[in-house]
């Protein structure tokens, strides 16, 4: 895991901005610290902050093949590269190096964009052909690894984070209000749309061509399922095979020249993977944990539960209150977007004790309830449309009663709010979103609060449909929970599970996640197996508990599913709260930030602080965190945003400059 930058002149042959890839490639250093390289002529400017994970001694970036044509800047991991190597070399080809990076190129030189095809792996990188003065930039298939690109000035740039393309002073620093509208519904945007008008992300799955002035995008993977299902197929028998796979995704992910570790939540998905690294490897594990002072967030006795099961070296953090307000500006700094829970906050503060203990990289079980059916929202989109059939039934939605064990940290306790909530919307059960109504009826009161100008402004903006568009040929006739599936992997795993919640609050210390459920042959696997065997009655991940059941303890295979969540709106409203938090939400913040209503943010305030440590609904506390994130993103990106030191050459380990 690393961070790339760079930029692409569009017109004619330009000097070298030597000093603004300097500043690009130091304000992502906290994705590669390890080592700086840059490349440059008078077309194209490369800026690499290195991670060293793979090749440690010969790896360097950017990278070149044979006759100095290409030229890559990389973020990720080929898992397959030493397969590929060897196709390679049988093609004739030959390597300087170790890495995976190589490969990548010599893949490129062999396959062209084909190449994306081939590769396994979690990764972001861009290819620059000197001699046609092109450049290609792409992104794995489930969008893992993060990239961003803006056009101005003649300009294509592109980086990890968009903090580096800032770093060039003439590029507008301006809140995107349509993006907003589309995060306080979906929780992110949807690509190319960001926080920033003007800069876009892209998508997962997606590469893009610039070529004599021309962008292109063009998609070469997506999330898919099948018209039919081999229904004869027993469960026993997609479980066996999932296992095998499962087993197979873990041991490429433990490919690395530094030792690798596990988060371990306590849950199934982080113990299926921290189980398959003890018995099916010979790699010492250390997993690492988060807990809360808060029983209401702890799970720390099914960690410890498994930590002990397994035998590993473990490593946990306890979370208050105030860990939480104090951290919480930082996360905002590197998630770059508004958030609506402070759940990225703590697997910050988990990030940074790995690096504590010198580790580079950590498996997670991310991934997994998306293409298992883990969630609450599948379960309840079975439901719900069961009920539509018969709406005035008063038997059908007591099934709702069997999914919320954990309510009293909503606070939605009675029945008839259940009944009134999950009902809106049977209406609309022709939608491709209808899974996401309830979902997104709750995000959307934070647009409450937005002033009048705001209003006008996202006025006429769908932020309900964003990601409708470009629907699988076949999704209407979809079996329901594969199209809620879908709509989930498509907006939230890689807009905020592994964006704020992943790759973000990890690289923020210099970590990389590596996710075995998200192979993308486990995920197109995934999608052949029946919807039946994922969801059994309503017994979520039937088949992974099913594939689980000879290294897992009942106690964790059969425990109600806890979602992993933080305390949010409490977490700034403690007597000792730190100062940032009522400035940022004070009348002149708040009219300074120009996008909400500052009477309306204070009457939520003031609401917040009497309740003290009582339970806030969940309208109220996404609109609280809501609110303060933008208000923060607002001021270190808008109003304040720090200037970045040029490094000094002396600081590349590369440096290569062929403009003259």
């Amino acid at each position: 895991m690393c961070g790339i930058t760079g930029y692409l002149e569009l017109s004619e042959k330009k000097r070298p901005d030597y000093n603004l890839i300097g500043r690009m490639v130091q304000s992502i250093r906290h994705r590669g610290p390890d080592e700086f390289g840059a490349f440059f002529d008078g077309h194209c400017a490369f800026g690499h902050a290195r991670l060293s994970i793979i090749d440690l001694s010969s790896g360097q970036q950017p990278m070149t093949n044979n006759d100095r044509s290409l030229w890559i800047c990389y973020n990720g991991e080929i898992y397959n590269y030493l397969e590929l190597r060897k196709d390679l070399e049988k093609l004739g080809h030959r390597f300087k190096t170790q890495s995976d990076t190589e490969v990548i190129i010599h893949s490129f030189e062999q396959w062209g964009n084909d190449c994306l095809a081939r590769f396994n792996g979690q990764f972001a990188f861009a290819i620059y052909n000197r001699d046609d003065k092109t450049l290609m930039i792409a992104r794995d298939r489930l969008g893992i690894r993060p990239l961003f690109f803006t056009q101005i000035h003649d300009r294509f740039y592109f980086a990890s984070e968009i903090k580096a393309l800032f770093c060039d002073p003439t590029i507008p620093r301006k809140i995107d209000l349509k993006g907003l509208d589309e995060i306080f519904t979906w929780w992110t945007t949807a690509p190319p749309r960001t926080a920033f008008e003007n800069i876009s992300e892209l998508e997962a799955g997606c590469y893009v061509t610039i070529q004599n002035g021309s962008i292109r995008k063009h998609r070469y993977w997506s999330i898919d399922f099948p018209e039919t299902f081999d229904t004869k197929r027993s469960a026993e028998s997609f479980a066996e095979e999932l296992h095998e796979r499962l087993v197979n995704s873990v041991r490429l992910r433990l490919r690395a020249d530094v030792p690798v570790g596990a988060y371990l939540s306590g849950g199934l998905d982080s113990s299926a993977t921290t189980s398959l690294i003890k018995y099916h490897t010979d790699t010492k594990v250390e997993s690492f944990s988060v807990g809360f002072e808060d029983s209401a967030f702890d799970e720390t006795s099914y960690q410890q539960q498994m930590a002990d099961y397994l035998g590993t070296s473990h490593h946990a953090v306890k979370i208050t209150y105030n860990d939480i307000a104090d951290n919480f500006p930082e996360v905002i700094h590197h998630t770059e977007r508004p958030i609506l829970r402070t759940a990225p906050t703590p697997l910050f503060i988990l990030s940074r004790l790995v690096r504590k203990h010198n580790l580079k990289v950590v498996l997670t079980g991310e991934g997994s309830d998306e293409i298992f059916g883990g969630y609450d929202i599948f379960k309840e989109t079975l439901i719900r449309r069961f009920w539509a059939r018969q709406p005035e039934s008063k038997m059908r939605p007591l099934l709702l009663q069997r999914l919320y064990p954990t309510l009293p940290i909503s606070g939605a306790r009675a029945q008839a709010y259940l009944e009134r909530f999950y009902k809106s919307g049977f209406e609309e059960i022709d939608t491709y979103y209808f899974s996401h109504i309830p979902r997104i009826k709750t995000t959307t009161e934070v647009k409450n609060y937005f002033n009048r100008d705001t209003q006008n402004n996202i006025n006429g903006h769908d932020a309900i449909s964003v990601f409708g568009y470009d629907l699988p040929k076949h999704f209407n006739t979809w079996h329901h929970l594969l199209k809620a599936q879908y709509v989930e992997s498509r907006s939230l795993l890689s807009g905020y599970l592994l964006s704020s919640q992943g790759d973000r609050v990890a690289s923020a210390h210099s970590v990389e996640g590596r996710f075995p459920f998200l192979d993308h042959e486990l995920v197109e696997f995934a999608s052949s197996i029946p919807p039946l065997y994922k969801i059994h009655g309503l017994n979520e991940k039937y088949i992974l508990k099913k594939a689980m059941r000879k290294e897992l303890p009942e106690s964790i295979t059969n425990r109600v599913k806890q979602p992993y969540m933080a305390p949010d709106a409490n977490s700034f409203t403690q007597p000792d709260s730190p100062p940032y938090v009522s400035e940022a939400l004070s009348e002149q913040s708040i009219k300074e930030a120009g996008i909400f209503n500052p009477e309306y943010v204070n009457k939520l305030y003031s609401k917040c602080l009497r309740m003290g440590d009582r339970r806030l609904s969940f309208k109220d506390n996404m609109s609280f965190i809501g609110i303060l994130s933008t208000q923060l993103l607002s001021k270190q990106f808008i109003t304040s945003l720090q200037s970045v030191p040029t490094p000094e050459r002396s600081e590349f380990k590369v440096w290569v400059d062929i403009s003259d």
